[in-house]
């Protein structure tokens, strides 16, 4: 196959470049927050106790949200890296082949694990709440909507790559 250069595929292969760097410094922040959560922790519970809030309480679903993110931001490091391979195949005029199929299933998995660490937010963010502290969560549909999404075109890239291999077997 020939290769293929469009400036949206080059965006594409940037944009992402840049995704991956600003998740990778993300997950850094997030891992520095919980262990500040432990160095500052006196200081963290001043501030809520000043508010009437049960500090100890909101402290410890802050970093319960803290410890879920790591594996959040590694499906999405995860995720952006299988997308920039995509990408990739794309670029070099063959995108329909195995391993896509595989990367898209393994995306699809990706938006499952950040589905469900949006599901525990929400626990812990209703636990905030009941201490009396501000905390904004919504249930997200579409997220769960692309979690099926995503598994379906995994399964018509496989499809799609089998019936491209017989058909070539076949000529």
């Amino acid at each position: 196959m020939s290769a293929i250069s469009t400036p949206t595929l080059g965006l594409s292969r940037v944009m992402l470049k840049i995704f991956i760097v600003l998740n990778v410094i993300a997950g850094i922040g997030v891992a520095l927050g919980l262990v500040g959560s432990f160095i500052f922790e006196v200081g963290l519970m001043d501030y809520y106790r000043e508010r009437v809030i049960d500090d100890g309480l909101v402290i410890l679903a802050l970093r319960g949200i803290l410890l879920l993110a790591i594996p959040f931001f590694a499906a999405i490091y995860v995720l952006l890296t299988r997308l920039l391979a995509i990408v990739e195949t794309v670029g070099a005029g063959d995108p329909f082949v195995p391993e896509n199929a595989a990367r898209l299933k393994t995306i699809a998995w990706c938006i499952l694990v950040m589905q469900v660490f949006n599901l525990a937010a929400g626990a812990f963010a209703a636990v905030i709440k009941s201490a009396d502290a501000h905390i904004d969560w919504d249930l997200d549909f579409n997220g769960w909507l692309m979690v099926v999404l995503a598994f379906v075109l995994a399964r018509v890239f496989e499809e799609g790559t089998r019936m491209r291999n017989d058909l070539q077997a076949m000529i």
